[in-house]
């Protein structure tokens, strides 16, 4: 567990005053809390696993090269052809290349704006300023809608997940911060639906072997200190709900899960070790552990898990160029992401479990003075994986500088309205209130889901 040990930062007290444990509401229904249930549940729940790539990688380096264009455009390194005849990606890809018919790029979303917010990664619009026209409340991140809508996950489990390590540069976090403006967080569905967050002190209180009776009155006591105050975080019926998270923190089920020396040593290092990252970027380091991670806890029944991996601000104002920053964090990213798609197929999970991998933007067709890309959200590729996806598919394509969709151009509303599809949510029909009970729906424009996946 050391790879997740590295970034405590959340005092115990804090956690629980501001998120009421951050156990979303929707799992308290009544059901109790199997500690003895094992893992391997295997029911058949959707779960979707979002890998948010902090910073906005690069297309030209990992899914969409250039090879014919000029050097300034197409970069130092040679594409590679996958599994799919006709698709290439970068030379620094082998693995996934050679597994490319397990999943599909989108490599022509449009859609995001130019700010470095995770946000909209994890919600699939901007917020935080007057122009973007939040509703009240804000707009609330994937895995809340899903925590409101389809409550606990298998046998009580909690719904959402946040599985990032705590980054320096505030609006990476999945907590609705921004660059400007207000944060929009939680969003209109509430505390209640906000995800579960692992990095911090409350990591290590979810195992609870060889505690002590005082100490365990203590906490129950801060969960009383809670719900005195139940005022400042939202609303009724948060009684049962501390209980019932306490009753969590007490089962160990939900630690299980979050124990990776559960794992035989040989699938730990199948995944491989942490891999820091310039602590000047601000973002997530390298940590396929945190991959394994986001197995085991869809595996026991989180339906929506996300994680950060990397740091991707490739402009070569810190560190070094895109050439030593490629050869440097790519064959890592490209090592472990293919273990977990590998490892989620073989143990049955792919079909169930959507994985997707993107950052907030893609970066600029020509190389900069310093030897670095820019941001550039007039397009960028999406690797999409399981969940009913079918595999060895391209969706769209670039412009020969690789700047703009020539064809097929993907709204990021698309992608959101295949996740929520892929989750068995009718966009049709399924809405809900904002703040100021106005019913929304959970796509804009009646945006379809991208049928070429299908």
């Amino acid at each position: 567990m050391s790879d997740l040990d590295c970034h405590n930062s959340v005092s115990r007290r804090d956690f629980l005053k501001s998120s009421a444990l951050g156990i979303s509401a929707g799992w308290v229904t009544g059901q109790g809390i199997d500690a003895g249930a094992g893992l391997n549940l295997k029911t058949g729940q959707k779960s979707v696993v979002m890998i948010y790539l902090p910073g906005g990688p690069t297309q030209f380096e990992t899914f969409d090269p250039k090879p014919e264009a000029p050097s300034e455009i197409r970069g130092s390194f040679l594409p590679t052809q996958t599994k799919v005849p006709g698709v290439q990606f970068c030379e620094l890809l082998p693995r996934l290349s050679s597994i490319s018919d397990r999943f599909s790029v989108v490599r022509t979303l449009v859609g995001m704006e130019n700010r470095h917010e995770s946000f909209q990664c994890y919600t699939g619009r901007a917020g935080g300023r007057t122009e973007d026209g939040e509703p009240a409340g804000g707009w609330p991140a994937f895995g809340s809608v899903i925590s409101q809508l389809l409550g606990p996950g298998a046998q009580g489990m909690i719904p959402y997940v946040d599985a990032a390590p705590k980054m320096s540069y505030g609006p990476y976090n999945n907590n609705g911060s921004h660059l400007q403006g207000n944060p929009s967080w939680p969003g209109f569905t509430g505390f209640k639906h906000i995800p579960f967050a692992l990095e911090g002190e409350v990591k290590s209180d979810l195992v609870l072997h060889g505690i002590d009776l005082t100490r365990l009155n203590q906490r129950k006591s801060l969960l009383q200190s809670v719900k005195q105050n139940q005022q400042q975080i939202d609303g009724a019926g948060l009684d049962n709900f501390q209980d019932q998270a306490f009753e969590m923190l007490t089962s160990g089920r939900f630690a299980e899960a979050m124990d990776l020396e559960r794992e035989p040593q040989s699938v730990r290092d199948r995944y491989g070790a942490l891999q820091k990252t310039d602590p000047s970027f601000g973002g997530a380091p390298q940590s396929p552990q945190h991959l394994l991670l986001a197995r085991r806890l869809v595996e026991a029944g989180v339906r929506c898990v996300t994680v950060a991996f990397g740091a991707w601000d490739w402009h070569a104002n810190r560190e070094g160029s895109i050439e030593y920053l490629s050869k440097k964090y790519l064959p890592l990213f490209d090592q472990a992401l293919a273990v977990f798609l590998q490892d989620l197929d073989e143990r049955g999970l792919l079909e169930q479990t959507t994985v997707i991998v993107w950052g907030e933007f893609g970066r600029t067709p020509r190389i900069n003075a310093k030897g670095g890309r820019d941001h550039w959200p007039g397009t960028q590729s999406v690797l999409m994986a399981g969940g009913g996806i079918q595999g060895g598919r391209i969706i769209g394509q670039t412009d020969r500088v690789g700047g703009v969709p020539a064809e097929r151009p993907v709204d990021v509303q698309e992608i959101f309205a295949t996740l929520y599809q892929n989750m068995g949510v009718d966009l049709a029909t399924a809405q809900i209130n904002d703040l100021s009970g106005r019913p929304r729906y959970l796509i804009d424009d009646n945006r379809p889901p991208v049928r070429e996946l299908y």
